[in-house]
């Protein structure tokens, strides 16, 4: 049976679910629908702290379905957007529907899935710009 979808839409759901995947994984979670509202979250509260050039260097490295979701609602003309760890903490519940208490957590299992699937050091240069606090929290060992 031939595919439904041409090649192209092919390798990008394919490169989408393998980074939903490993975030469920990160989780612990079966629920897909959960892992893709977390990364969605975590890409939208760390793009917004980003200046442009910065945010547009990160976007290349991401899967072009991940990367719509990383751009969609993004504003270039007002980032980088400034809050600090209790602000960035405030965002991630309201947009991932998830408890104060989680936030380190989840931010630190999505951070380390996204290592794992962006080229060397990218990551580590777009979390140059985050203030301590904020870093600290994504890069904070794993529970």
């Amino acid at each position: 049976m031939p595919p439904t979808h041409p090649p192209d839409f092919e390798h990008s759901i394919h490169s989408a679910n393998i980074w939903l995947k490993a975030v469920s994984e990160a989780l612990d979670t079966e629920d897909r629908h959960l892992a893709h509202r977390i990364l969605r979250t975590w890409l939208h509260t760390f793009r917004d702290r980003l200046t442009v050039d910065v945010t547009a260097n990160f976007a290349a490295q991401l899967p072009e379905l991940v990367r719509g979701a990383y751009y969609d609602g993004w504003d270039p003309s007002v980032v980088p957007v400034k809050y600090d760890r209790q602000g960035y903490i405030d965002r991630f519940v309201q947009e991932a529907k998830v408890t104060a208490e989680d936030v380190p957590r989840i931010a630190a299992a999505v951070t380390t899935v996204v290592r794992e699937h962006v080229s060397p050091g990218h990551l580590e240069a777009a979390l140059e710009q985050l203030p301590h606090d904020i870093r600290a929290l994504l890069l904070q060992p794993a529970a």
